[in-house]
């Protein structure tokens, strides 16, 4: 249910990137414009996250999930009645953003109650499998659905579905730990951890800072890779929405897909013997994911850009396996959700300006060259992994058990 869901969260979410050309020329909007609708979803999403964490923490999953599925569904579903900039930023970078901010955390956190060290790299692998799946449906549906009855109705479409499957969900998911009265429930909430108790945990822990310092430079180089490509392609191929939509999603996340299982079944099988081996994968899909970033920017046959795409896809999938190991490995068990928010506010709120800074250097630099450029983040944050591994990662999943052996 969960993988459902989160399938349908990301191809909610990429909608407005497949279908932006259309929505750019029917609203009459600039590129800086454009950019910025993408960025102010991501900084709400930010903010939202930080409190949707601590409530993770000590509130129903089930019913927040629902609850966050339901209002980004209808807040997307508004979204194609659009007719301004302003109007979508209201729509989807406020309410959607909300509403897919409050999901992250409860949906992350009530798979890890369910696995432990030995299954849980696997678990998030598969899981993150509908991520890229998602992406690719949406591409595809919503650039045909785009071309043939207009913009406006994927975003109809997609809504409905989503609002469909909270009431699956309303009716088939359960919280791992059932309370059997309203006493037992707030007897149980009074050992909950205080929002500034988890902070403080979060904050002396080096790997998390670290591997929460690298998702922002994973969220900076995807967001402004999935806000671009599918234009990139048009105006750079002359493809159609359809096929520039089916493209830029198509290849970077099925490479993925293999990616992140590779990456996953790998993980938990080092963990086994040494869990700072996590560390490694993350730092490497960074690296050997570099040159193909450059690949897909500067390459002027399509053929490679496609190879590009691939090759970004698959080895950004070894860090994506690991994200939620490694902050699990590291941070004790009762304080995961808040973990989950603050890492994840971290991330967008410093890595929401890539879609924005890019289209302000469009007319500049053009599209090619500041897509080429972002390699060097991952670059740099593929070294400061290594760096955490080598000095820090070790200690932290030491000091993790302990706290949790006491607890």
């Amino acid at each position: 249910m969960l993988w459902v869901a989160f399938w349908i969260n990301q191809a909610d979410r990429q909608l407005y990137n497949t279908l932006l050309g259309k929505i750019q020329a029917s609203l009459n909007m600039s590129d800086a414009e454009a950019g910025l609708v993408g960025t102010m979803f991501c900084w709400v999403l930010a903010f939202c996250l930080l409190v949707a964490g601590y409530a993770a923490d000590r509130f129903s999953k089930k019913w927040i999930i629902v609850a966050s599925i339901t209002l980004w569904s209808a807040a997307t579903m508004i979204s194609g009645a659009a007719t301004s900039c302003l109007m979508f930023i209201i729509f989807r970078s406020i309410a959607t953003g909300v509403g897919e901010g409050f999901f992250a955390p409860s949906n992350y956190a009530t798979i890890s109650d369910y696995h432990d060290n030995r299954t849980r790299a696997t678990a998030m692998s598969i899981h993150t499998t509908s991520y890229y799946l998602g992406v690719i449906l949406s591409g595809f549906v919503a650039g045909w659905i785009g071309d043939n009855w207009g913009w406006e109705h994927a975003f109809y479409i997609f809504g409905g579905v989503g609002i469909f499957w909270a009431l699956v969900i309303v009716w088939r998911l359960k919280d791992k730990v059932e309370f059997k009265s309203k006493a037992e429930l707030e007897e149980a909430r009074k050992h909950k951890p205080s929002w500034l108790e988890a902070v403080k945990i979060f904050f002396t822990v080096p790997t998390a800072i670290v591997l929460t310092l690298s998702f922002v430079g994973l969220i900076f180089v995807v967001q402004g890779y999935l806000t671009w490509s599918t234009l990139y392609l048009q105006e750079k191929f002359n493809m159609s929405n359809t096929s520039a939509g089916f493209s830029a999603a198509f290849y970077m996340n099925m490479a993925a897909f293999f990616g992140i299982l590779i990456a996953g079944y790998l993980s938990d099988k080092v963990a086994v013997k040494e869990r700072k081996y996590r560390c490694i994968i993350s730092s490497a899909g960074f690296i050997l994911a570099s040159p193909f970033i450059v690949m897909m920017g500067v390459s002027q046959e399509l053929v490679l850009v496609f190879v590009g795409f691939a090759g970004f896809g698959f080895f950004r999938g070894f860090f994506d396996a690991n994200i939620y190991s490694v902050l699990y490995d590291v941070i004790p068990a009762k304080y995961r959700g808040s973990a989950t928010g603050i890492m994840q506010f971290v991330g967008f709120l410093l890595g929401a300006p890539a879609p924005w800074i890019l289209g302000m250097l469009k007319p500049h630099l053009g599209l090619s060259l500041g897509l080429a450029m972002l390699s060097v983040v991952w670059i740099f944050f593929g070294i400061l992994m290594l760096v955490d591994y080598k000095l820090f990662y070790a200690k932290d999943c030491a000091r993790a058990q302990a706290i949790d052996a006491q607890s």
